[in-house]
């Protein structure tokens, strides 16, 4: 009953408008991170850019945080949102880990899957930049919703093959060499995955709030 009650409510539709400011500002971070993942001297500064990034996003969560506090009807469940920001949010933060691994190792250079996976996550970016106006009308919306939280799985997928494929040529490379480069080169790895696997936590609350609205 409550919920029919809600359909007729007028409900605050500034969350949308800072969903869409926090996946901009993912945006700009993955292609920061991207073009960090380029090498070379301005490696720094890139790192910094993503770093500057990840402050303005923590600073559009507590927004929504707080306007889910003080607003009476939201567009959806108080809980979905929570999650589904902070979600968003922890893929901004794991490419803030990315760039003070980077800086923390003073690394310059990066092996071609890294790259590629860079480019992957600019796609993930910009695919939950795609998805989250769409919300506004859910049930019109349901079959490319669904099309895109797809495509998330898939390029987390990809990030994951590439990880694993990254390992094994960085094993190899360094294997009778300094064992301080394979370590180094796997941490990358290892956080450019998470990037990944938060993008698929953005996907798996896209879907769960589109099932409870359709």
């Amino acid at each position: 009953m409550l919920r029919w009650f809600r359909v007729f409510l007028p409900k605050e539709e500034r969350f949308f408008d800072l969903f869409a400011r926090h996946s901009q500002t993912c945006v700009q971070g993955a292609e920061a991170l991207q073009q960090m993942l380029r090498g070379g001297d301005e490696t720094p500064l890139h790192c910094q850019r993503v770093s500057q990034f990840e402050n303005d996003a923590d600073g559009i969560t507590r927004e929504v945080l707080t306007a889910v506090r003080r607003t009476f009807i939201t567009p959806f469940d108080r809980v979905d949102i929570k999650n589904l920001i902070t979600a968003m949010d922890d893929a901004i933060d794991q490419m803030q880990q990315t760039a003070k691994a980077v800086i923390l190792f003073e690394v310059r250079e990066f092996e071609p899957p890294m790259r590629e996976i860079g480019t992957l996550l600019v796609e993930c970016a910009n695919l939950v930049g795609r998805a989250l106006p769409l919300m506004k009308s859910i049930g019109q919306n349901v079959g490319m919703l669904t099309a895109i939280t797809e495509e998330l799985g898939k390029l987390e997928g990809r990030v994951d093959d590439l990880h694993d494929i990254g390992l094994k040529e960085l094993f190899l490379k360094h294997r009778d060499a300094n064992a301080m480069d394979f370590i180094v080169g796997a941490e990358i790895y290892d956080h450019l995955e998470k990037v990944a696997d938060r993008f698929d936590d953005v996907a798996n609350e896209i879907n769960s709030i589109v099932i409870e609205q359709v």
